[in-house]
């Protein structure tokens, strides 16, 4: 049985020569990795972070693992893609989602939030700092907590003066998880924060 699906692109896996696992998250199944067949030549573009993709899913009762086949982009987010800023907080964005919703987890509202999100982005044209303070408090709201600025304190160092490690501090706590992005370190660069 396939199933056309529309998702977004969290992060993906190189599995074999021929072959990747893209891990996703989508209306219908939250978050969830997909196999995918790749032709030799293939571009690997089509797996850019936060893109927004739609394909057929092939479901197996023998695997948890199903295929993902006739991908298409449903988005072309050429304003993100032309723009080296925004480019980069696609990678920030999708390694904060990755690493903090978890496979087979399904939330509500997430995705018409991620996606939201994204095309934001894509139409933003400055004030791209300030984006990624925006999407992380967004993103504690949309999974349920949403922080005043009180309970930020005790995850704030006194002589920090970015409030994103306080917000992935917080983030952490209420995941039980440590978020360990390495992608901040891009954009302190690009940023100088």
């Amino acid at each position: 049985m396939t199933t056309p699906v529309e998702f977004i692109v969290l992060h993906q896996t190189k599995i074999k020569d021929n072959a990747i696992v893209v891990h996703t998250l989508s209306r219908e199944y939250g978050r969830r990795s997909f196999i995918v067949s790749i032709k030799a030549g293939s571009s690997m573009s089509l797996f850019l972070p936060l893109n927004i993709l739609e394909a057929e899913i092939v479901e197996n009762s023998k695997s948890q693992l199903w295929r993902a086949k006739n991908i298409i982009s449903k988005e072309a987010l050429m304003g993100i893609r032309q723009n080296i800023h925004k480019n980069n907080m696609t990678l920030f964005m999708s390694e904060v989602l990755f690493k903090s919703v978890f496979e087979g987890v399904y939330e509500d509202g997430l995705y018409e939030w991620c996606r939201k999100v994204i095309l934001e982005l894509d139409a933003l044209s400055g004030g791209y700092s300030e984006f990624n303070m925006k999407f992380l408090l967004e993103l504690c709201m949309a999974l349920g907590f949403a922080p005043a600025a009180e309970d930020l304190e005790p995850f704030t160092s006194p002589l920090e003066k970015d409030n994103l490690e306080a917000l992935l501090r917080y983030l952490s706590y209420h995941l039980d998880t440590k978020l360990n992005i390495q992608s901040l370190k891009v954009l302190r660069e690009l940023y100088a924060f």
